[in-house]
């Protein structure tokens, strides 16, 4: 004889033996979850490109591949990741670059030269230094009024170059966007 037992009474039954909830051990700790946020890495980049490519994820909160390689792009142009060159290629500190674009992005007219080393004397950093002009960078009023455009719009990486124009200013295209290219074709999401 076929009997058909009811989901409530094997509900109830599942209840009796499993309990609603699992008690801790006296003096443990419960675990914290920690959200698990991916992030663009590459392998295949110098330690200062890397560097600058967290940095850009850590303390904006720009996400897009395109928008990522076109930044990073942009910058090998202006100073192959080298934060002490001045214009014309001579490595020199800071205060010795006396004419030109200074440093990652050539920070070249008065207010934004000046503006790196203002930044760095107030927050204790080297403005000849790799942190210390990222970290201007990112801060750069110029760059804040640019960076909603790289923080998820989902462009293409030449749809990318017009705001990068517009922070950079640059004289000379060059070659930024194949740069940008290479970096899209590098970067990997973990």
């Amino acid at each position: 004889m076929n009997r058909m037992i009811s989901t409530s009474v094997i509900a109830a039954g599942l209840a009796f033996i499993i309990p609603a909830s699992i008690p801790t051990l006296e003096g443990t700790a419960p675990i914290p979850v920690v959200q698990y946020e991916p992030r663009w890495t590459c392998e295949d980049c110098t330690p200062e490109e890397q560097y600058v490519l967290a940095q850009l994820q850590e303390r904006t909160k720009i996400t897009d591949k395109n928008a990522l390689a076109t930044l990073m792009g942009n910058i090998k142009q202006e100073s192959k990741f080298v934060s002490n060159i001045c214009e014309g290629g001579a490595r020199v500190s800071y205060s010795d670059c006396l004419t030109g674009g200074y440093g990652l992005i050539q920070w070249t007219s008065p207010h934004r030269y000046k503006g790196l080393g203002n930044f760095c004397a107030k927050y204790q950093c080297d403005p000849s230094s790799l942190q210390g002009q990222t970290r201007w960078m990112i801060n750069e009023p110029i760059f804040q009024r640019y960076l909603p455009e790289f923080e998820g719009r989902g462009y293409s990486i030449s749809q990318y170059m017009v705001p990068a124009y517009y922070w950079l200013g640059w004289g000379i295209k060059g070659n930024r966007e194949i740069y940008a290219y290479d970096y899209e074709a590098k970067l990997k999401l973990v």
